[in-house]
């Protein structure tokens, strides 16, 4: 476009000094020398324009030359863009394994930036963005977070990815998706989504589907199945031997083993198999051996806990020990406070 105004202006300009030369400068014809080639006898206002014809081709081969620079630059700035999107959907999408290559500099700066950000949209902007596909996934995870379930399938995201997992939660909590089909297929869904449906699903499954599944036990799972032994609704029997094999299904330290003394202590387990349960844990490993003392004192046992603690080193098991003299002077205070 600029070019064709170029080339009007440029004719008109020199249409009007080659008038101008023959009609009020000279009407003559002479010959010159170019570079010792004499050339034909032209009139002098033709000798005038012709130079400046040349210059003319000559600024539009410039411009020509810088348009097409524009241009490749423009279609790398294009590119770049396009890909820039992409990789603002892919980062609200919190697709983990995403290279994009930038040519131009700005965007290789934004897009180092982005590849290093966790970026997620801060309430309802669904409708208020130009671009049709940015616009599609904001309305995609605004539904997710309002809990509905949509189709993640074109958007190819892993089975760990946040959002497929609460797709899958939603469906789940609609009912849409039982818990042992889900437990059934773990291969298909991330293990923190079967972690969750499992504390969820032992609440009232069986024992044989507890163990059928404990692959997914949790510590929080393991609490829920501990309320429910001897309880009155879902009540679950289970012996010892199931127990601790549930517990070497976690990597349990004191603080654990406490914490599994103060769970039972609630429940209606039997006291003979309680005292045997941290009994047998405290003989397979040290860490349980101030739960078994817990489960001692609190069900009264103090005897067997003096002979514990009077073979131990001053300075092992020291809140215990001050437990038991104080219970020894007729001070009665609940054990948990010395936990």
């Amino acid at each position: 476009m600029y070019i064709k105004r170029y080339t009007i202006a440029a004719f008109v300009w020199i249409a009007l000094v080659g008038w101008y030369v023959y009609a009020y400068v000279s009407q003559d014809s002479i010959s010159i020398d170019f570079f010792g080639i004499p050339m034909p006898s032209l009139k002098i206002a033709l000798w005038v324009v012709i130079p400046l014809f040349v210059l003319y081709f000559a600024s539009v081969a410039h411009m020509t030359f810088y348009s097409i620079l524009r241009n490749f630059r423009l279609r790398k700035y294009e590119k770049d863009y396009e890909k820039m999107i992409n990789a603002i959907i892919d980062t609200y999408l919190g697709k983990k394994e995403t290279n994009y290559t930038f040519k131009t500099e700005r965007y290789k700066l934004l897009g180092t930036l982005l590849e290093n950000s966790v970026v997620f949209p801060k309430g309802d902007v669904s409708g208020k963005i130009e671009d049709e596909r940015i616009d599609k996934v904001l309305k995609t995870i605004e539904s997710i977070k309002n809990g509905e379930v949509v189709d993640l399938k074109p958007f190819h995201l892993s089975s760990d990815n946040e959002l497929v997992i609460q797709n899958i939660r939603n469906k789940y909590k609609k009912g849409e998706l039982k818990a042992e089909d889900l437990l059934a297929n773990a291969n298909k869904y991330s293990k923190t989504l079967c972690q969750e449906v499992y504390t969820d699903y032992v609440k009232t499954a069986t024992l044989n589907n507890i163990e059928k599944y404990k692959e997914f036990l949790t510590k929080d799972s393991l609490n829920v199945i501990l309320s429910r032994i001897n309880a009155d609704e879902y009540t679950l029997d289970i012996s010892n031997e199931k127990l601790l094999s549930l517990f070497k299904k976690l990597d349990l330290k004191k603080e654990d083993y406490l914490d599994i003394a103060v769970a039972l202590s609630s429940t209606d387990m039997i006291p003979e198999q309680r005292i045997k349960l941290f009994e047998t844990l405290s003989d397979e490993n040290e860490d349980a051996i101030e739960a078994y003392l817990y489960a001692l004192l609190d069900l009264e046992m103090v005897a067997p806990v003096k002979e514990i603690l009077e073979n131990s080193q001053a300075n092992e098991y020291q809140n215990f020990k001050a437990y038991v003299a104080l219970k020894e002077c007729n001070k009665h205070f609940n054990i948990r406070l010395f936990i």
